[in-house]
């Protein structure tokens, strides 16, 4: 899942973008309203992190444009701001949640997963596809009730599969899931990690939509 991280206090985004980034995110942080504008105009985000008080003006000068972007990303504003009167202006200018400095990385990653249920329609953290248990909330795998190893690439792409389960992915979507602008990637990289994931997951855990993308399978599980 790839995150945009909008803070201009810089021992606070290294921080944050340390924490996800062990939690198998790709990550890119600005400081600037205009490097977010730049960044939102090349990259498709799953999520924005966003500061309010930016060198160059409000963080929230960023969401009108972000309501015509199909699959918008998930907006949490992320502020010193604690007034009820800030986060009913955040919310109504289209953020998804906000949660006010200082706050736990930890908290931040449930807030991202309760939207992305919300979005999705599964009250639930854990994602039961035939055989396969995908808890995303502990970050871990079970097939027909046996824990499955994965690498941190292997988890980042079944994460963002996992999160909506019957939706078809493209492969440029899911490729932005897994590289940010300063990591090399081939041009069958995906192909590779999807291969992995069926030898671990079951050869039908992932099917593929020729033209469209990829999506998990109910299937999954079968040897």
């Amino acid at each position: 899942m790839r995150i945009l991280l909008v803070e201009d206090d810089k021992a606070l985004s290294e921080a944050v973008c340390s924490y996800l980034q062990a939690e198998a995110f790709v990550v890119d942080a600005v400081a600037t309203l205009d490097a977010a504008r730049t960044r939102l105009a090349v990259a498709r985000y799953a999520a924005l992190f966003l500061d309010l008080h930016l060198p160059d003006g409000d963080g929230l000068q960023l969401l009108p444009a972000l309501r015509r972007v199909p699959d918008r990303p998930i907006v949490i504003v992320l502020t010193a701001r604690d007034r009820v009167s800030d986060r009913i202006r955040g919310l109504d200018a289209g953020a998804d949640d906000y949660l006010t400095k200082p706050y736990d990385p930890g908290e931040l990653l449930a807030r991202l997963r309760a939207v992305q249920r919300r979005r999705s329609g599964n009250s639930s953290a854990v994602v039961q596809l035939g055989a396969l248990q995908i808890n995303l909330g502990e970050a871990s795998v079970r097939r027909n009730g046996l824990p499955v190893v994965l690498t941190q690439k292997e988890w980042a792409l079944l994460r963002v599969l996992a999160a909506r389960p019957y939706h078809i992915h493209s492969r440029e979507a899911l490729m932005d899931a897994l590289y940010g602008f300063d990591d090399g990637a081939g041009s069958n990289t995906l192909e590779v990690f999807i291969s992995r994931l069926r030898h671990k997951l079951g050869r039908d855990a992932i099917q593929t939509l020729r033209g469209l993308g990829y999506r998990l399978s109910a299937a999954g599980g079968a040897s």
